[in-house]
């Protein structure tokens, strides 16, 4: 295993989880560089941040010559996946390859596409979605120049995000409304099992398989807590806050499909419809074997999701 606080550490991303890694990488003493667009990132004395393109890995080598470990952990707009992420992925593969650094990247479940089972690491990556595909190429590629000796690469999964903010289904479309005893409106069927993911989590795994040797080569599931139907979530919410039930309706689909003209963003939501219609759980044991590691216990997690609304 490396020590965590050798070297610098690229945090590429400033969003939920990039943000989260970049602190706790600090915490622990490691030397941080967050780059971004905008050069956005925690405010801390230990954090250098950056703004540059990501995509252009000149720029990258030339701001940071030298890392231990690059962390993608970059969140294009979900409309525009297939035009930004491939030469984003492009960079970060020629950045690790030409500085030695560990590739490890934040990813998401969309590369099974539907199943039936509980999601584990050795599903095939079998979606057909046109934003799961960009995805599923991102890491097939970053595997093969891994096997060729070119690279060592790592990607860690989790599921849809329980956290404040407008990255999460139970964030800003939902925490407003609950907290003023207004119903709210999801989308699929609000009685599926679903599995819910803390982007601090996913930071605290990203951040142990950059530098641990044994994680190289393989994808990891974020440990994660039980899954929770999207009305179980509401109403442990409202039990958080200690407000009343709120009504959990379901958004009609003529809604959606009016809100798509508007919207490339809802546009896009059709190809995961699957994932909010049937079970959609994930298996964490490897992670949780191995490494040890637990998830953030989902009453802190709830309590921690309605001080920052009411903050």
């Amino acid at each position: 295993m490396s020590n965590l606080m050798s070297g610098i550490h690229v945090v590429a991303g400033a969003g939920a989880v990039g943000s989260a890694l970049a602190t706790h990488l600090a915490d622990s003493g490691a030397e941080v560089v967050v780059v971004t667009r905008s050069g956005a990132g925690p405010n801390r004395p230990e954090v250098t941040r950056l703004a540059l393109d990501v995509s252009n890995s000149d720029a990258l080598l030339a701001a940071v010559p030298s890392a231990a470990v690059i962390y993608n952990c970059v969140n294009p707009p979900y409309h525009r996946w297939v035009q930004d992420w491939p030469p984003m992925a492009e960079a970060f593969l020629t950045y690790a390859e030409t500085t030695g650094a560990v590739l490890a990247t934040c990813s998401n479940l969309y590369g099974y596409g539907p199943v039936t089972v509980p999601m584990t690491e050795d599903l095939p990556l079998a979606a057909t979605g046109t934003k799961a595909q960009v995805r599923v190429a991102m890491w097939n590629e970053a595997l093969r120049r891994s096997n060729d000796g070119r690279v060592r690469v790592t990607e860690v999964r989790g599921s849809d995000y329980i956290c404040p903010g407008a990255q999460s289904q139970m964030g800003d479309r939902v925490m407003p409304r609950l907290l003023a005893g207004k119903g709210v409106k999801l989308l699929g069927d609000v009685d599926q099992p679903h599995t819910w993911t803390s982007p601090t989590d996913v930071a605290r795994l990203l951040a142990l398989v950059g530098s641990d040797e044994r994680a190289w080569g393989h994808p990891w599931h974020v440990p994660s807590n039980a899954p929770r139907t999207q009305r179980q979530v509401i109403d442990d919410l409202a039990d958080a806050a200690g407000v009343a039930h709120v009504n959990v309706g379901v958004m009609p689909g003529a809604m959606l499909t009016v809100a798509g003209w508007f919207s490339p963003m809802v546009r896009e939501l059709s190809e995961t419809d699957y994932q909010r219609t049937r079970p959609y759980v994930l298996d964490d044991s490897d992670a949780r074997t191995i490494f040890g590691l637990e998830p953030t216990a989902w009453d802190t997690l709830l309590a921690e999701q309605v001080a920052a609304y009411r903050t």
